[in-house]
């Protein structure tokens, strides 16, 4: 199956300014931006008509759980004008991080409940993993279970297998546990524990993620397009140019 591929835009921001990156990311072979915050929040109007002439969409955007919480409208606002269907909520700041499994039953009851409240707009509201919720609690469950259970099947999930990997899962068993909620892939990839280059992360394909292993489970899941991410490349047109031709290069 040919996959649909994004960018995620945090992999470009310490190289500004970020409109003229968008016409190279689309001759490498990229169809959208996936865009954090705050690159569209000033002006999303500006941005959609940065990504218009470079032949770019967007498909989902991340943005603060907070913002989905207590001002989902503004952004669902964004999400139409950008043209998003995706709204990803990716963190949770760590002084705020409960250790208990209520907690994080009640963080996937906020997002459930801000996921009913856009739904009506065509728009769905999607988790983005790290590492932090695959470490047990002091009960032995997991952070991510609570999640996604408490959030209930129209909630989706943007599985970052790089993050999976340094949280001490195995991204075939979280696959396959999570196949008909994964909506969204990234494409991320983590060097070996105590790397330093690039904050120890990889291109896609560069390293200790097993793609080719995973590549053929994606079909099993409700994922309907891509993302490229690297959280501190040093060379930034490197990264996108490996990534996307790794990727297609494992028939995606």
């Amino acid at each position: 199956m040919a996959y649909r591929i994004a960018y995620q835009l945090y992999s470009s921001r310490l190289f500004p300014p970020l409109a003229p990156q968008l016409p190279i990311l689309k001759d490498m072979g990229y169809e959208a931006i996936e865009p954090w915050l705050p690159a569209y929040e000033d002006d999303p109007r500006g941005f959609r008509r940065d990504l218009d002439a470079a032949g770019l969409e967007c498909w989902g955007f991340h943005m603060p759980l907070d913002g989905l919480i207590h001002e989902t409208e503004r952004f669902a606002d964004i999400a139409e004008t950008l043209g998003a269907t995706y709204m990803i909520p990716p963190w949770i700041e760590p002084e705020r991080r409960g250790d208990d499994a209520g907690f994080w039953r009640r963080l996937g009851e906020s997002l459930a409940q801000g996921g009913e409240r856009v739904a009506g707009r065509g728009l769905k509201v999607v988790w983005h993993n790290h590492d932090y919720e695959y470490i047990p609690l002091a009960d032995g469950t997991r952070p991510i279970d609570h999640i996604l259970d408490a959030a209930g099947p129209t909630v989706g999930f943007e599985a970052d297998f790089a993050w999976v990997v340094r949280g001490g899962a195995d991204p075939v068993t979280e696959i396959k546990r999570y196949a008909k909620r994964i909506s969204i892939i990234q494409m991320k990839d983590t060097a070996p524990l105590g790397t330093k280059e690039d904050g120890g992360w990889a291109a896609t394909g560069d390293g200790i993620v097993d793609w080719t292993t995973l590549a053929p489970l994606f079909a099993t899941t409700a994922a309907d397009h891509l993302v490229a991410e690297h959280d501190n490349p040093s060379d930034w047109q490197l990264f996108a140019r490996r990534s996307i031709d790794y990727t297609r290069s494992l028939g995606l």
